[in-house]
């Protein structure tokens, strides 16, 4: 018993012994493991003095927003010192072997260099705002001028003879005393820098949110400017091209005429077509429905209409018909029509027109790509059928007076007062259209021309074509054909006025046109949608000048009533071809 109990005691005596001396080295181990990592982990980038280093960066001080819309090469330059300090080792491996010289030698060396690298953060900063405000060409140059100071300050401190010696070229200890100078200019240098920085950055915040509202304002107006150019050919290509309602119309006639030859068989002149004594009306178009239009709306508001006579003329293609219209719905009141082709008026040729010359001469210097042949010869005898109204004197060389009528128009009233208007021996009758310094011929013609300049007053007043009473005893007298057909030939290059209509009839008509009373002719139904209605009723004739066209779905839908009222919707081809009046 007693040998037992003395074995148990030494053996717990030795188990203590050893428990001590394994707690002893545990914490010897812990101890240095845990010396080991304050040296691996405790990098400068962390440590206060060098919280600037995260701040240049864009991730403190409230400067990441403003730094993210800094340009490239600006943003380039400010994280320069960010990714790596010069030639100062700030991470891993070499950060360790720095930081056992430093205690090895100096411990003070280390915050030489933390107090160098805020200065050079705060370099890198000062230089991209001064690059930015450069960018944004604002008028600050006293501003500028600070942050190109400062730049210089904070270089030139590190640069001072007393701190390269003492501080950054010696191999010896450091001197403390000129450290803390060192970092007493240093810090009283950032502090400058960051004050100059947020009054410049709220300044710059600004003036980022205008540079951005005018590109925003900028990129609106090009949109809007692309838009109504794109809405404008939209417009002139629905306003020149055939609805395929009218298509419809003319091929129903021509079908007819086809199907029934001996019932459309031409009719002989009647003696009424060359009677001066009646009142005659003269309209060029190729357009069925609208000729009607104007044709019925002249004998609905006629007093007489058993005295009105109808000169309609079309091209070749559409001539057929416009007859077999004007056959299956005759005239109400007794009116006299008579339908003739271009073709039929045997002078208008291009040996004596010069238009049809010019057409010609423009088609032969046409490339072949560009367009064919059918789309030329439309052309061509579109413009010939704007042209024939300078040669009403030789078409219907019998008559004295003819009222002129577009296609596009619409009579609201009797027309008769127009024949007794005393023309004071002027040529053409029309209402003038200028209004201040609007629609003068300075608008039409190119006064820079010596022969413009020589022969016309750039300030008169131009005038209308649509509705226009013509003296054709005085048109004779004055030969104005020949005019015409003068300075159409001067303009064949197109430098005296640019193609058009109303030009050459300003020119011809210069000095020979007697203005007529505004009622007579309203103009703007086919763009201007702010014509106030008492205007309109108070006209004779309405006007859809313009793209907006009434028998176009893209027609002004307040004006278009006073057009669709006058189509004879009971022809039962209207009704057909769905025109959707």
């Amino acid at each position: 018993m007693a040998v037992a109990t003395r074995g148990t005691r030494g053996g717990s005596t030795f188990r203590g012994l050893f428990s001590f001396r394994i707690f002893i080295s545990a914490m010897f181990s812990l101890l240095f493991i845990a010396t080991l990592s304050v040296l691996f982990t405790n990098n400068p980038s962390t440590s206060q003095d060098v919280s600037t280093e995260a701040w240049c960066c864009g991730r403190n001080h409230g400067h990441g927003p403003f730094l993210k819309t800094l340009p490239h090469d600006d943003l380039a330059e400010l994280n320069a010192p960010c990714n790596g300090l010069g030639d100062l080792p700030t991470t891993g491996n070499a950060y360790v072997h720095r930081t056992f010289l430093a205690l090895k030698s100096d411990p003070l060396r280390t915050r030489v260099d933390l107090i160098h690298q805020q200065a050079k953060d705060h370099i890198a900063l000062v230089n991209a705002y001064g690059a930015y405000a450069r960018k944004l060409k604002l008028d600050i140059s006293k501003q500028l001028k600070t942050f190109d100071e400062l730049a210089h300050n904070f270089s030139d401190i590190a640069m001072k003879p007393v701190y390269q010696k003492s501080l950054f070229e010696t191999d010896g200890p450091i001197d403390e005393d000129a450290l803390k100078q060192f970092e007493k200019e240093v810090k009283e240098r950032v502090k400058i820098a960051r004050m100059i920085i947020v009054e410049a950055k709220e300044n710059y915040d600004n003036q980022l949110k205008i540079q951005k509202l005018k590109d925003t304002i900028f990129a609106v107006h090009e949109s809007l400017a692309k838009a109504k150019k794109n809405g404008a050919m939209a417009s002139l290509i629905s306003a020149r091209s055939i609805p395929k309602s009218l298509h419809c119309l003319a091929m129903r006639l021509m079908g007819e005429k086809i199907s029934n030859p001996e019932k459309y068989r031409d009719e002989g002149p009647k003696p009424e077509f060359e009677d001066p004594t009646l009142y005659h009306y003269v309209i060029f178009s190729d357009n069925v429905i609208a000729v009607s239009v104007v044709v019925r709306s002249v004998v609905k508001n006629a007093m007489e209409p058993w005295k009105h006579v109808f000169h309609v003329v079309a091209n070749r293609m559409n001539v057929g018909a416009m007859k077999v219209w004007f056959k299956m719905r005759p005239i109400e009141g007794g009116a006299f029509l008579e339908v003739k082709a271009v073709e039929e008026f045997a002078f208008l040729n291009s040996s004596y027109v010069p238009i049809l010359r010019q057409l010609e001469s423009a088609k032969m210097n046409q490339p072949e790509n560009a367009t064919n042949d059918s789309n030329m010869k439309n052309a061509k005898s579109l413009s010939m059928m704007d042209h024939l109204r300078f040669y009403l004197p030789e078409m219907y060389p019998k008559l004295y007076k003819i009222l002129l009528l577009d296609e596009d128009v619409v009579v609201q009233k009797d027309l008769t007062g127009l024949w007794n208007i005393d023309m004071e021996g002027k040529v053409n009758g029309a209402v003038e259209i200028c209004f201040g310094s609007f629609h003068r011929y300075a608008h039409y013609m190119n006064f820079s021309h010596p022969l413009i300049k020589e022969k016309f007053n750039p300030k008169a007043c131009a005038w209308a074509y649509g509705m226009n009473i013509f003296n054709l005893d005085a048109w004779r007298r004055e030969k104005c054909t020949d005019s015409y057909q003068y300075w159409q030939n001067l303009n064949e290059d197109q430098t005296l006025w640019k193609a058009g209509i109303l030009p050459p009839g300003l020119i011809t008509f210069y000095s020979t046109t007697k203005s007529l009373d505004k009622s007579w002719h309203v103009l703007g139904l086919g763009y201007n949608p702010s014509i106030s209605m008492d205007e309109i009723n108070k006209a004779a004739v309405i006007h859809y000048n313009g793209n907006m066209k009434p028998w176009l779905d893209i027609a002004l839908n307040q004006y278009k009533n006073l057009w669709t009222k006058y189509v004879d919707n009971d022809m039962e081809f209207v009704q057909m071809c769905n025109f959707g009046l």
